[in-house]
């Protein structure tokens, strides 16, 4: 009678690092670790090196130095007597702001042009065909600064609001629109306020959650659940009804003609409005094509198949081929985010102060300290796009098939 035993294990020899395949790929990837380090620890010790012999070194004292110059979109309390530090962080802001507004739109634009590119409509494809094609071939410098020439040539004056030009008057006596940008009201929290915000963010959740649930009882029960009004009336009600129980506790302040200029409410500057629609309408050009693309590669038996049992057109876009193609589309979509958050630097075109313009611009101007602004500069827009990153591709993974 015979046994079986495994067999012997062999031993480890250094060699092994080299000649065996399982250890191969990782003794080279550690030996150019290695390499990598090294070569920065040479750059920077030699960055170090040059600027001892100059007489300089590497310090970020001047972040608490009083900036000395005034920002003109400010979402946060600044004046000139704020430290540098304080006015890269309003740059910061801004450069947020613009950036999501600018990914919103884009995506929204992008998302319509894409699915409005393939209508049996003759008239509504070309047209879309000729906004992607001129757009997507201009750079975005030049729609930068071309629709920001035309709100300033366009729009009126603050001071011929005092006049009788119906052209130059405030819309629902609440929102002005001038060559200076938009005056619009300004919220004014009262005691109270915040559980009318609670509850206006519940039900943000909760539209979300109820169109979960109908998604889910499609799929899973066949049932048709109405999602328009639902969606509606969770958004608006219980914020409504909070907001009058809890004694009006959110009140507007409207901007009003004082001088040459309005006072009060919020203002958004025309640079801010010329570069958020610059970006969103150019961005929204290359969606349009990654949609395009992604509905394209889903295959006709599915759209043929959903239309066999008795799905609309529309819902057949919304349930069957948008959710398939997203597989396809949010790939591409990053890079767009992406894109949009780094052209955002071309703001001081229009003289908007985003972060170029505050730390990269007057900032290192004034205080001479080139290396740490830049540092800082890159350090800014690294970790922006690597959170953008993140969370599109956590996303992107929730949206993969999930195979058994």
């Amino acid at each position: 009678m015979t046994t079986v035993t495994d067999p012997e294990t062999e031993s480890f020899r250094f060699s092994m690092l080299f000649n065996d395949t399982r250890y191969r790929s990782l003794t080279f990837q550690f030996i150019a670790l290695i390499l990598l380090i090294v070569a920065m620890a040479y750059l920077g010790n030699n960055l170090l090196s040059n600027l001892a012999q100059a007489g300089l070194n590497i310090s970020y004292d001047f972040l608490g130095a009083p900036a000395g110059y005034d920002i003109n979109q400010r979402p946060i309390d600044y004046n000139s007597q704020s430290t540098h530090g304080r006015a890269a962080m309003v740059g910061l802001l801004n450069t947020l702001i613009v950036s999501g507004l600018a990914c919103v739109t884009a995506t929204v634009l992008g998302v319509f042009a894409g699915v409005m590119r393939l209508s049996p409509n003759w008239l509504v494809r070309k047209i879309m065909s000729v906004y992607v094609e001129i757009f997507r071939n201009v750079p975005v410098l030049i729609w930068i600064l071309i629709i920001f020439f035309i709100m300033t040539a366009a729009m009126p004056a603050p001071r011929d609001f005092r006049g009788d030009d119906p052209s130059a008057s405030m819309l629902f006596d609440m929102f002005a629109f001038t060559n200076r940008g938009v005056y619009i009201p300004k919220p004014i929290w009262g005691e109270g306020s915040m559980i009318v915000v609670g509850t206006f963010f519940a039900s943000i959740i909760g539209v979300f959650l109820y169109r979960r649930y109908a998604r889910t009882q499609l799929y899973q029960h066949g049932r048709l659940l109405p999602t328009l009004w639902p969606s509606l009336a969770i958004f608006f009600v219980p914020t409504i009804l909070i907001y009058y129980l809890a004694g009006q506790p959110v009140t507007l302040q409207y901007p009003e003609l004082s001088g040459f200029n309005f006072r009060g409410g919020i203002t958004i500057l025309g640079s801010l409005i010329a570069l958020w629609f610059a970006l969103a309408i150019y961005t929204g050009a290359f969606i349009a094509e990654n949609v395009r693309a992604g509905i394209l590669a889903i295959d006709k038996g599915q759209t043929e198949a959903a239309a066999a049992l008795g799905l609309r057109p529309g819902r057949i876009m919304n349930l069957v081929v948008l959710p398939q193609a997203l597989r396809v589309i949010i790939p591409p979509l990053i890079s767009q985010y992406l894109n949009i958050t780094k052209n955002s630097s071309l703001a001081i075109a229009v003289g908007y102060m985003d972060l170029t313009g505050t730390l990269g611009g007057i900032t290192l101007l004034q205080t001479g300290r080139a290396i740490e602004s830049i540092l800082l500069l890159m350090l800014f827009y690294l970790t922006i796009s690597l959170l953008i990153s993140l969370f599109m591709n956590i996303y992107n993974n929730s949206m993969k098939l999930k195979e058994r």
